[in-house]
């Protein structure tokens, strides 16, 4: 039977939808209280009926504190064997990847420890990956991207869900309880964890947030600090949804995105809320491959008084490569190394030749046609990998073009009943941005009969009957090289 604090948790699982009682989750388990608690509740779920999916257990060791961090690892296995889970480790060289890379010791463990964890993940074909943080957790992250400088979506913290490359989702049950409660929970339970004595060192700024700056904050106030930030958070969340809402709405028809390149029509940013403005630049600087992390408030606002102004050429140089200028009624974000030279225009679409080769850009097309008696239909109708399609001939209108994707795109997917939008059936189908980026359309005098590399077409597909058939090649050469 489920104790109060499970049940919490439960019904906090499925209130945000954190994952279905079936789902494969890897549990990120460090040793700590925090982890040690998400593994026995876990399991309780699990034993309970509550979850029937799999849990398997992850350890990443950082190498950091010597013997303290092998017996870290060794306590995990322990646990994990008690209660009859799979158990997977990893041991990093976080210092030696610090020092490559001018990293913080601090960035440069929570870069390989996502790392590590997605490529666990994939490994094991989890599509989850469940990490222990919890209601304090969540007041220091907001206070720490206070003092850094932060806008409203800095406010909403650590969120319940968070989807990373290749489908892999990031949800923390543990957000609806705080750090006593977990402390009260394994006491009750009789249950040890590890502690890490660099969790009680000052210099680091997490630390000196969570013994210095809390507790002098909670001096100050009349209720408990903890709870508040945690509720402003859940307001800013639900305030973020309706501006993505919004966003969403008007995205297709401003947005024009080719290759790694966003063009933003300035007559419908313009007249959009700030709040919107604001996602709508984030958006586009993801669609070309920005991470957030070195973005600030500044740079934001930086890019909405270029937006404001009529004055062409202006450009705003961006963390990590990125720049964005305003081109007549266009605002215009790439990365700085996809700026090209006057002689260097890229083609916008081009003919494909059938049957023949056909260059665009980086890319290589062959086009085939097979003759239905010189070849086995039923293996036709086999993909044979990624780059290659085939298609029945009959049903297929030339000439074909090739071109990047545009806004308001719509297809029918193979194996579905009606048209979508690209852009929703990209996100439905959890493709990882860096595909979204290079794709390519493949379109008859009709329709688009092909997402390459992620889907064909359904009008277009082999049955039986076909007589013909069109096989598409498409290489990136850059990489073929």
């Amino acid at each position: 039977m489920l104790v109060e604090f499970e049940k919490n948790i439960a019904d906090f699982i499925k209130a945000n939808q954190l994952f279905g009682p079936t789902a494969k989750v890897l549990l990120a388990v460090s040793g700590g209280a925090d982890s040690t608690a998400l593994l026995y509740v876990m399991r309780a779920l699990k034993a309970e009926g509550v979850f029937s999916g799999r849990l398997i257990v992850a350890h990443i060791n950082h190498q950091l504190r010597g013997s303290q961090a092998k017996l870290d690892e060794d306590f995990v296995i322990t646990q994990a064997r008690n209660l009859n889970l799979p158990v997977v480790t990893r041991r990093l060289d976080v210092r030696g990847f610090a020092r490559k890379n001018k990293l913080s010791i601090e960035t440069a463990a929570r870069k390989l420890r996502i790392e590590s964890l997605l490529d666990i993940a994939k490994a094991n074909n989890c599509n989850y990956i469940a990490t222990a943080h919890q209601k304090n957790d969540n007041a220091e992250t907001i206070l720490q991207r206070l003092a850094r400088g932060t806008g409203f979506r800095g406010l909403g913290g650590i969120w319940p869900t968070r989807t990373f490359a290749e489908g892999v989702c990031f949800v923390r049950p543990l957000l609806c309880v705080s750090r006593n409660e977990v402390v009260e929970y394994l006491k009750e339970q009789n249950l040890k964890w590890r502690i890490d004595r660099t969790n009680e060192d000052c210099k680091y700024r997490r630390n000196y947030i969570r013994h210095r700056l809390m507790p002098a904050l909670q001096q100050q106030c009349s209720g408990p600090v903890v709870e508040q930030l945690s509720r402003l958070a859940q307001s800013t969340r639900r305030f973020r949804s309706l501006v993505c809402s919004s966003a969403e709405k008007v995205w297709p028809g401003l947005a024009d995105c080719a290759g790694e390149k966003v063009k933003l029509e300035l007559k419908i940013f313009s007249v959009q809320p700030e709040p919107v403005k604001i996602e709508l630049i984030r958006r586009s600087l993801a669609a070309i491959g920005s991470g957030e992390r070195n973005l600030t408030q500044q740079h934001f606002k930086r890019i909405l008084q270029l937006a404001e102004q009529n004055v062409g050429g202006k450009k705003i140089e961006l963390p990590d490569g990125f720049v964005v200028w305003r081109e007549y009624e266009k605002m215009i974000f790439v990365r700085t190394d996809r700026i090209l030279k006057p002689d260097e225009q890229i083609v916008e679409s081009l003919k494909v030749e059938v049957p023949g080769r056909t260059r665009f850009g980086n890319y290589l097309i062959e086009a085939a046609i097979l003759d239905s008696g010189q070849i086995d239909i039923e293996k036709c109708k086999v993909k044979k990998n990624e780059f290659i399609e085939r298609f029945d001939l009959d049903k297929v209108k030339l000439p074909l073009v090739v071109r990047f994707r545009r806004a308001g795109d719509r297809f029918c997917p193979l194996g579905q009943a009606g048209e979508k939008r690209i852009g929703k059936f990209l996100t439905a189908a959890k493709v990882p941005l860096q595909l979204r980026r290079k794709s390519l359309i493949v379109t008859d005098s009709e329709k688009i009969i092909w997402l390459w590399p992620i889907r064909m077409c359904e009008q277009a597909k082999i049955i039986s009957s076909s007589r013909k058939i069109l096989q598409l090649k498409i290489t990136d050469t850059n990489l073929a090289h």
